[in-house]
């Protein structure tokens, strides 16, 4: 298992570091990604041992709990798929699971939230891989069709490195990134993966089917202009609208 936290090309990044590479990830939004597979071996390792938890037919959700409490993250692992939007937070995904999950990077800017949803019936681990997210929970509407204000059952705020869990049992939830000048990148797992889930009206607990998407898939870009499955470009094809951003 994963236990030594790795240097950038020999030395460990500073916040400074990683807030420069952030800053000037190209004019796209989509950080310059350097054909090195050494970068990346630690994310793949861990990609690895995701993997080998679900070989088996019945999960063990405290051995998935280790795995990503054992990663100490390191942008060099995972720039790859940190993709950021100026207008919204993005998904990224990164792993499949043969059918069983879905691994995917979530790109935050400044202040950027998630709305309230649900996980249809799916269980949810996300580790934060730097920054801050805040999650707020709520309890689920107590009457259908009759309007009430959702009842917030707690915040908490995860740094970076801290894994959380959450799932239908537990109720529904918003993550939020708080801070005002920082992005942040979470890696969030959701088992079995899901393509739809539903958003709530905080001040009346209505809710909405939304259709959920990603951003990019593998470290591509999806276009979804022609297939509402979206449409991935060959591997070595330049698939990115150029527009100057930064999310700082």
């Amino acid at each position: 298992m994963m236990s030594v936290r790795r240097t950038c090309e020999s030395r460990q990044m500073s916040r400074a570091d990683i807030d420069t590479v952030f800053r000037n990830h190209g004019e796209s939004g989509v950080m310059d990604v350097e054909k090195s597979t050494k970068e990346h071996a630690w994310m793949e390792k861990l990609i690895s041992e995701v993997q080998d938890v679900f070989k088996n037919d019945h999960i063990n959700t405290e051995d998935l709990k280790y795995v990503l409490q054992n990663y100490k993250s390191n942008p060099c692992d995972w720039k790859k798929y940190a993709n950021f939007d100026a207008h919204k937070y993005t998904r990224n995904l990164v792993d499949i699971g043969n059918g069983k999950y879905n691994m995917m990077i979530l790109c935050w800017g400044p202040g950027m939230s998630s709305s309230i949803h649900d996980h249809t019936n799916s269980h949810c681990f996300v580790k934060i891989l730097d920054g801050s997210l805040c999650e707020t929970r709520f309890a689920w509407p107590e009457t259908e069709g009759k309007d009430a204000p959702l009842q917030k059952l707690g915040e908490t705020l995860c740094n970076t490195d801290d894994v959380t869990y959450m799932s239908d049992e537990i109720g529904l939830h918003r993550m939020e990134n708080p801070s005002h000048s920082d992005g942040c990148v979470s890696l969030h797992i959701y088992i079995p993966a899901y393509d739809n889930c539903q958003v709530f009206d905080e001040r009346t607990g209505r809710h909405t089917k939304a259709v959920v998407t990603f951003y990019t898939k593998f470290g591509r870009k999806v276009d979804y202009r022609h297939s509402r499955q979206g449409i991935l470009p060959p591997p070595d094809a330049e698939n990115v609208n150029r527009s100057q951003y930064s999310p700082y």
